[in-house]
Order: C-alpha cells, then sequence, then structure tokens
C-alpha cells in the first residue's frame, strides 16, 4: 500500500500559502482583542501584573504537557517559574529535573522574544527537555536533528491500541535544508503580522518534527515566541496551550486536513486564529482570582491606606486562606503581638474591610467583605 502523500511531499513547499484577504477581519478582531486585555492588565500595577502573567505561564507548561499526555505538577511549575523570574509568592516547592527543563525552554522563548530564533537555540530547548537523554525509558538523540535510525516519525493522537495518524514528517537527509528555510523565513519576514506567524510556524514546525521527541511542545513554544513579538512583551496574560488543550480533537483534526491538501493552509489559519480569539477571551477567567484582587485593592484603597501588616494579611485572605482568620493567626501571620493584631483588625472592621463571621466570642473570626 502506498504511502499517504502529504503536504512536504507537494512539490511548492516550503513555498506555503494562505489567504490574506480571508483572514484581514479575523486578525483584526484577534489584535483588538489583544489590545483591550493588554490595556487592561498594564492598569493593574507591577505586583498584580506579575502575579497574573505567572498564572498564565504556569498554565501554558502545564497544558502544553498535557497535551502530549504528561501531566506536571502545576504547584512545582508555579514554584521554578516564579523563582527564575525573581516572584516572592511562587512559594518554596521542590521541583523536578523535567519541571525545571520545560519552565526552562517556556521563559526563554517568552522572556527573550526579541532574541533571534536559531538552531543552537533550538537545540537548548530540546536538551532543556531531555535532561537524561531519554525519554521514557527510551534513549534519543538529544540537542540535535533526529537522526535516519530514528525511522519515520509520525505525529498521532488516541489510546494505544486505537491510534490516529495525522501527519509522517519528512526523513531526515531534509532536514537540515528544510529547518534552515524555516529559521530564515521567521527572522527575515517582515511582512507578515507576527499573530499570523504564529500560526504559520506552529504549523511549518509540526511538519518538519526535527527531533526524535518534544516536538509538539517546541512549536507550541515557537509559536508563544511569536505571540509575545505580537504584544511586544514577556508578560502573558493569555495561554494558547491551555485552549489547544481544551480543543485538542479539533487540533489535531485540523492539523490532519491541512497535512493532507496542497499548500494553502488558509483553513489551518482560521482555526488557530479562532482559537486564540477564544484563548484571549477565556483570560479573565483564568485570571480571576488575580482580577478580584484587584478590584478588591482598589476597593480599599478608595476607602483608606493600610499599613504592611494589614496588607500581608488582606493578600493572604485574597490568595485563598485556608481556614477561618482570627485574632491569633493574624499575631502568627505578621509576627506582631495579640495586642496590635486586634487593633489592626478593628481598624480594618472599621473600614468596612473585614467583617466578623458569626460565632461566639471564643471563636471570633473574619473574612474580607468582598464584592
Amino acid at each position: 500500500m502506498a504511502r499517504m502523500k502529504y503536504i512536504h511531499d507537494q512539490p511548492d513547499q516550503p513555498k506555503l500559502r494562505w489567504d490574506d484577504a480571508g483572514l484581514l477581519s479575523l486578525l483584526a478582531e484577534i489584535r483588538h482583542r489583544q489590545g483591550r486585555l493588554l490595556g487592561r492588565m498594564e492598569g493593574l500595577g507591577f505586583r498584580l501584573r506579575a502575579e497574573a502573567s505567572l498564572t498564565t505561564l504556569t498554565a501554558d507548561v502545564t497544558q502544553s504537557s498535557a497535551i502530549e499526555g504528561e501531566r506536571l505538577d502545576a504547584a512545582q511549575v508555579r514554584s521554578s517559574i516564579a523563582r527564575r523570574l525573581g516572584l516572592d509568592f511562587g512559594g518554596n516547592v521542590k521541583t523536578s529535573r523535567e519541571v525545571e527543563g520545560v519552565v526552562e525552554m517556556m521563559l526563554d522563548a517568552t522572556q527573550k522574544y526579541a532574541e533571534p530564533l536559531t538552531a543552537e537555540r533550538l537545540f537548548g530547548w530540546h536538551a532543556a527537555l531531555f535532561p537524561t537523554g531519554r525519554s521514557g525509558m527510551r534513549r534519543i538523540t538529544v540537542g540535535a536533528w533526529r537522526p535516519a535510525s530514528a525511522g519515520p516519525m509520525q505525529v498521532v493522537s488516541g489510546p494505544i491500541g486505537r491510534e490516529r495518524v495525522h501527519l509522517e514528517a519528512p526523513e531526515s537527509k531534509r532536514l537540515r535544508r528544510e529547518v534552515a528555510s524555516f529559521l530564515d523565513w521567521f527572522e527575515n519576514t517582515e511582512n507578515i503580522d507576527p499573530v499570523l506567524k504564529a500560526g504559520i510556524s506552529h504549523f511549518w514546525f509540526v511538519t518538519l518534527h526535527p527531533f526524535e521527541d518534544g516536538n509538539g511542545r517546541i512549536s507550541r513554544a515557537v509559536a508563544d515566541l511569536a505571540l509575545a513579538r505580537a504584544d511586544e512583551t514577556s508578560e502573558r496574560f493569555y495561554s494558547m496551550s491551555t485552549q489547544i488543550e481544551a480543543e485538542e480533537k479539533d487540533y489535531y483534526l485540523k492539523l490532519e486536513q491541512s497535512q493532507k491538501g496542497g499548500v494553502d493552509i488558509t483553513a489551518w489559519l482560521e482555526w488557530f486564529l479562532a482559537c486564540l480569539g477564544r484563548a484571549i477571551a477565556g483570560a479573565e477567567t483564568g485570571l480571576a482570582v488575580v482580577l478580584k484582587k484587584a478590584r478588591t485593592w482598589e476597593r480599599i484603597n478608595s476607602r483608606t491606606s493600610v499599613n504592611e501588616r494589614q496588607r500581608e494579611v488582606i493578600n493572604r485572605l485574597l490568595d485563598g486562606f485556608e481556614g477561618k482568620l482570627s485574632t491569633s493567626k493574624y499575631a502568627r501571620l505578621v509576627k506582631c503581638s495579640g495586642d496590635t493584631a486586634l487593633r489592626d483588625i478593628k481598624l480594618l472592621l472599621d473600614q468596612g474591610i473585614l467583617i466578623q463571621e458569626e460565632g461566639g466570642s471564643r471563636n471570633t473570626s473574619y473574612r474580607i467583605e468582598g464584592p
């Protein structure tokens, strides 16, 4: 039985084509949504913006791995990102080598988005993903293009025994030339909107599948780099990987359909842009805790000023404080006397920032008076 022909078998490949005019209105809507989200985040202040970005990056890392069937501990991912970014609200959690590697790749892509994408940089990302030189129990070639000995590379989804092949990548002997063409296009094509470039580069990199493993995660990191260039900021407030994971079935279906036609990838780009639009629209839900915090602080700051002890306790309550806040817990949290804690709490009660829970005087507890 003859092998199915894929897009890289076409004589015009890698000269991919798309309908600019047909994508214009969708692209304009995405740019409008990006601008509104970034403008809203700009008004949050540094700490809340940093927390929002940390939340988004954590989701991006965990969900990009989830698409490949790998479940990472979100607390480890958050702690690793916070430590690398010098943030003090990520928690002090011991992290695995696997977590450190994927975080290193994602942060290099998003925090250093202005630096050129090169073969050496891609090799570094790949080496970070596979620090032991193994994928599971299997030894693989790390930090280099896949060798001929790796055999045909396929993009497959579905459970073992019921796998579906979405594409078969080009032979390894073509990789050096074709990846060089891709990288030259990525860095030197200035007449393509970076958002559109994110969708094209994701598709093109998946098509090449230049490594023995990790191609999906690296292709999404390449797209994130392009999106960071589009936003002109290293702060991330929406997660494309989270949305792709939520739409995983459609993701693989669109990849497969576009691989088996000609070199026109308009249908893929329509789906990618629509998916990105849903990711941006869903950012407010994902950042609900941070946005609630921002609204609460706007309300507090409009009424009064608070001292550093009060600020710390309020932030702890907004972060999901376990149990109930009592005077003794307040004193332990900020290392002050019971009298000082009681005085601080009374001021917050008087200002309507805290309210007293129902209960007897021996079990008096408090919570944020929130919207």
